[in-house]
């Protein structure tokens, strides 16, 4: 049975370079949507083939939201994201419209979907710069090992890899007392107000997908990244804009401290391993709808099944 205390959303996720944005457009003309994005780096302005915003021929005159709205020396919060798209998700509701959720940023989605409040902590400038310097210095290990000592619930969520996430884990407690954990589990009091069904693109054999990152890494070379790169490095920019993968890898080259191969190289690198961080993230969330795009022929194939998914799915949930 339907329930009708949630809104109905269609959510389109997965790697980079899977193919959502094609998707969530064809999606949204065929049942009447508006696409809210949910990527950390397109709300960003000026910055548009390093974070591969969709082109107005792209977007086939769907309306996009939240992206190319924010200057590049501003900071923007998850908690941002969670109030910013709940206003727009309304909005098209209202003019009876399907909200489509389509991004590659699993904690803009999982905060969205699970409706986490978000108590902000004090941010303390000292400490931040102490732990960047042990990531720079050290990489991620004595983070990880230091945050597993007091809260490896969310050590082990995290993972080794992702630095940043390590670093904010141990503000949290180091500034409040209080786990990010206790902190997550506080913030789910309070049910979604979303019914979501969630479409995940991916490929099962994992070197297909990095044969299209590496593919599209070329395309937007040849569309002007690497001037896109020299503009952006006379922006003002914020540390998370300016760590936007696309564009730091290809600074060294601009300053003649690398050949441009290598920093070509080290893009297509780095891409690879934010999709496989991706791809773990979302592998945790057993309610998504997983199609392997490396497995039909063409486009037209993997959307009629998408479809006849979600079709099946509004069936089984009708009141």
């Amino acid at each position: 049975m339907k329930d009708n205390k949630k809104s109905d959303i269609l959510v389109v996720l997965g790697p980079t370079a899977s193919g959502k944005t094609g998707l969530a457009v064809k999606l949204a003309l065929k049942y009447g949507g508006e696409i809210v994005s949910a990527d950390s780096m397109q709300i960003y302005k000026g910055m548009q083939i390093g974070t591969a915003k969709p082109t107005e021929k792209e977007m086939c005159g769907i309306a996009h939201h939240m992206i190319d709205f924010l200057p590049a020396d501003e900071k923007y919060s998850v908690a941002q994201y969670v109030d910013d798209a709940k206003t727009v998700i309304a909005d098209i509701q209202s003019r009876g419209k399907l909200p489509i959720v389509a991004g590659g940023t699993g904690l803009y989605i999982s905060s969205l979907l699970n409706n986490i409040s978000f108590t902000e902590s004090p941010v303390d400038e000292a400490l931040r710069d102490k732990l960047n310097a042990i990531l720079a210095e050290q990489g991620t290990e004595p983070l990880f090992n230091e945050l597993m000592s007091f809260d490896p619930e969310s050590a082990e969520k995290i993972g080794h890899g992702n630095g940043k996430r390590l670093i904010r884990a141990i503000e949290i407690y180091r500034t409040t007392g209080i786990t990010m954990t206790e902190q997550i589990k506080n913030s789910k009091l309070v049910p979604s107000p979303f019914r979501a069904f969630k479409i995940g693109l991916k490929c099962r054999d994992r070197a297909n997908l990095y044969s299209r990152i590496n593919q599209r890494v070329d395309v937007m070379l040849d569309n002007g990244l690497l001037e896109e790169t020299r503009q952006v490095c006379n922006m003002p920019c914020s540390k998370t804009s300016a760590m936007a993968i696309g564009y730091k890898e290809l600074i060294p080259y601009l300053l003649g401290e690398c050949s441009y191969d290598d920093a070509v190289e080290k893009l297509k690198r780095e891409t690879r391993r934010y999709a496989k961080r991706q791809l773990t993230w979302f592998m945790r969330d057993d309610e998504i709808r997983w199609f392997d795009i490396d497995t039909y022929n063409d486009g037209t194939s993997l959307f009629a099944d998408v479809c006849a998914a979600y079709e099946e799915y509004l069936s089984n949930n009708r009141t």
